[in-house]
């Protein structure tokens, strides 16, 4: 069996289970945020009733992240009711806005907070759950439904995904980021390549990027249509999950790793020596084109930020390229989490912390959120209104996805957006980086 069908056999109580068979499983985590969660919740009290209590208080995780800095009516009221709800079942793992407890971008937060461990299953309401899989554990998103189903009973009817097995062979050259790799991989694919499949990770290259890195190439497993992205643990996922798990009742865990032989449903084979930085052109993720194929092509603004681009490794990038050097179209960045925020003020480069880079360089920094990301109220940070061009290190770029359906975005490393910021046309950053 591979990784992902030897954990849903475990925790459905079986010896062995094949691709394509359904069966409720135990869930470890339910995540949901201010997106999802009011609705998720009023499903649950009505099937379940006005008094009954989730199935686990630890095992529920509540993170708003969304719509968090603006005055949006409707998206107060959400943070609202999640708060409520908080309240009322003393839920233990609730990070609320405003507090010190507030996180931001919910996929980076669960890995923060240790919630993150190799051989759980993990389920929230939010597409992108997937990106929980780089510590070597099933997660994945659900609808609403789904969700409240697992908030009042923690367990859940799946069936088991065909693995398709993607590995980057060789040493990653220092002008290539995980995003170009998934990128690659998605356009060659299609967005509808891996539908209800798994994309597991291997090779060289993926056991030589940093665990947050391994978040950007399982986050964008769901770009590709499929159930989950899985990356088999190391001695890197150890360091990370026991760092932020010692001395808790999460430090307990079991890793799990695929059987020599296992079946595949498909195997994907990449040199990475010989890749070059690729984009994402509007309107899909899967519009791939290398960056020299589409250099020169003007933009109006840059976005460094999200789960998969608003991580501390992603604005070291960033500033290797900008600093000393000034932007010349807007230029937003936006921490992932408020632990990422933090570090901006005390990690360098070149005796700079990163924050002085940014803010020398012309850049607007935000608060840690989701932010423009998924568009949002008008007011939201970073939001287009109009009919802009925007390079952004985000995850999607559908018609609408930051905002205006005018706009067209193209998705790329924070490296690759970097470079372009400071030159205002898409920039191969082998031009830039010394």
């Amino acid at each position: 069996m591979t990784i992902t069908e030897k954990i849903l056999a475990q925790h459905a109580g079986r010896d062995r289970v094949a691709p394509g068979e359904t069966m409720w499983i135990d869930v470890d985590v339910l995540m949901t945020h201010d997106v999802c969660g009011p609705p998720t919740i009023g499903i649950f009290q009505r099937e379940f009733g006005a008094d009954a209590q989730v199935w686990d208080r630890d095992k529920l995780v509540i993170m708003p992240d969304h719509y968090i800095f603006t005055t949006n009516h409707h998206a107060n009221r959400n943070v609202d009711i999640l708060r409520d709800f908080a309240a009322a079942h003393n839920l233990p793992h609730y990070y609320d806005v405003g507090t010190d407890r507030y996180k931001g971008v919910c996929h980076i937060g669960l890995a923060e907070e240790g919630f993150n461990r190799p051989g759980l299953t993990l389920f929230g309401t939010d597409s992108h759950t997937c990106t929980s899989g780089a510590f070597g554990l099933f997660s994945t998103g659900v609808g609403n439904t789904d969700a409240a189903l697992i908030m009042g009973t923690g367990k859940i009817w799946v069936k088991v995904p065909a693995t398709m097995r993607f590995v980057f062979e060789g040493e990653l050259p220092p002008y290539l980021m995980a995003k170009d790799l998934i990128l690659a991989a998605i356009g060659d694919i299609g967005t509808d390549g891996a539908t209800y499949r798994t994309l597991e990770f291997d090779g060289e290259a993926v056991y030589d990027l940093s665990m947050e890195e391994r978040m950007t190439l399982c986050n964008m497993a769901i770009e590709a249509g499929g159930k989950n992205g899985i990356i088999a643990p190391d001695a890197k996922t150890f360091a990370y999950v026991d760092e932020r798990t010692a001395g808790t009742n999460r430090a307990d865990y079991t890793p799990v790793y695929g059987d020599p032989g296992a079946r595949y449903y498909s195997e994907h084979v990449y040199d990475v020596s010989t890749m070059e930085p690729v984009v994402a052109k509007p309107h899909a993720p899967d519009n791939k084109a290398t960056v020299s194929e589409v250099a020169g092509t003007k933009l109006d603004r840059a976005y460094v930020g999200s789960c998969t681009g608003g991580k501390l490794e992603d604005f070291v990038a960033a500033a290797r390229v900008l600093q000393g050097q000034e932007v010349v179209i807007d230029t937003f960045i936006v921490p992932a989490t408020t632990e990422v925020g933090r570090q901006l003020h005390e990690v360098t480069v070149g005796g700079q912390t990163l924050f002085d880079i940014f803010q020398a360089s012309g850049c607007q920094v935000g608060k840690s959120s989701c932010a423009a990301c998924l568009g949002g109220p008008v007011d939201t940070f970073g939001r287009t209104h109009g009919t802009e061009v925007v390079i952004s290190t985000t995850n999607r770029n559908y018609p609408g996805r930051m905002g205006s359906k005018q706009a067209a975005v193209y998705l790329a490393s924070p490296l690759t957006t970097a470079a372009s910021a400071l030159t205002g046309v898409i920039t191969d950053p082998r031009e830039v980086l010394v």
